[in-house]
């Protein structure tokens, strides 16, 4: 799947000349000169949507490569996304298809299929999606996670994927790492929630695989029903407890007038299912229990407020990889982290 790659950084001057060179090695038609443009509010990976002079809607790529500037060990790994999508390719699990992964003075960047729909990461993208719809596509999320928690990591060759220890005390374990890694500042009570968390780990049960960062910005719906096209940013995938891919996606779900809006979900508009409605909805579709999932969504929360400290402190660091929309403040972050707390107790 990997290709040698030209000489640069892979900046986003340099991408549509490295892009046509993929083309070609893929055997894909297009027409030059291809243009690149950013996609997505995501702070993490950056995303381009590639279109040639064509402009036909069967002629767009997407092209997905790590942030500019230092990167934490283990971040932003492209490439073993690309092998979990290519992994997923015959499964129930809907995602985009792979053509190869590149590495440009060894910075990996994929090129895979783009899927069309619509990805509701801002409110003007939401605000033309009726309320009807709105309600399906908040349920159609959380069943859709029923079918990657089914997933058959031995026939997919996922089965060594991650460890297979204690999930809970996996995740604590790496975000406290990234926390001391990317803080910009020192927080009380984000020290006083991970303490809070270490004691109340419930028991796991079974391994799956866990998407690790599920929530509306990370799917692309039909615009007609609101059915999910295509689950996408697998670079946080894992093997571990299921119940901890519910807790993120109600982590992202706020309600109205409640901390977070603006930095996780447009959930708070009108339309969408509350969070209890979500969580019934993937428990009724997986078969599952539920009775563990205040502690899956507080961590949840916790983790969220760690990866956003972390863009903070990419963005602070180098500006370029600001995306278009906004990059989280302190404030939104100490908001995650106080409701976090609440929801341990």
């Amino acid at each position: 799947m990997a290709g040698s790659g030209s000489a640069g950084s892979g900046s986003a001057a340099e991408l549509p000349g490295l892009v046509s060179g993929w083309l070609g090695e893929s055997g894909i038609e297009y027409e030059p000169p291809l243009t690149l443009t950013r996609v997505g509010v995501g702070q993490s990976n950056l995303t381009y949507a590639v279109t040639d002079a064509t402009g036909r809607p069967d002629r767009r790529w997407i092209v997905r490569r790590p942030p500019l500037g230092h990167l934490l060990a283990s971040a932003h790994d492209v490439a073993r996304e690309a092998r979990v999508l290519t992994a997923l390719r015959d499964s129930d699990v809907p995602v985009p298809h792979v053509f190869g992964v590149w590495k440009t003075d060894e910075v990996p960047m994929v090129l895979m299929e783009f899927v069309d729909g619509l990805v509701l990461d801002r409110q003007e993208v939401v605000d033309a999606v009726p309320e009807p719809t709105r309600h399906a596509v908040g349920l159609s999320i959380a069943r859709a996670l029923a079918p990657v928690h089914a997933v058959d990591l031995a026939r997919t060759e996922l089965i060594d994927l991650a460890s297979h220890k204690p999930y809970a005390q996996r995740q604590l374990k790496r975000w406290t790492t990234q926390w001391q890694n990317s803080k910009t500042r020192e927080s009380a009570d984000l020290d006083t929630l991970t303490a809070g968390l270490a004691a109340a780990i419930p028991g796991q049960r079974e391994l799956t695989l866990v998407h690790g960062d599920f929530h509306m910005r990370n799917v692309i719906v039909s615009p007609d029903d609101g059915s999910v096209r295509s689950v996408l940013d697998w670079e946080l995938c894992t093997l571990g407890d299921p119940l901890a891919d519910v807790g993120t996606l109600l982590a992202y779900w706020p309600a109205d007038g409640e901390a977070g809006q603006g930095l996780l979900s447009n959930s708070a508009m009108p339309g969408f299912p509350d969070r209890d409605e979500m969580a019934a909805a993937y428990l009724e579709a997986s078969g599952r229990d539920g009775s563990a999932l205040g502690f899956w969504h507080a961590l949840g929360l916790w983790k969220i407020a760690i990866i956003a400290e972390g863009v903070l402190r990419r963005v602070q660091d180098e500006p370029r990889n600001r995306a278009a929309a906004f990059a989280p403040t302190t404030d939104q972050i100490d908001s995650l982290i106080a409701k976090a707390l609440r929801t341990l107790t």
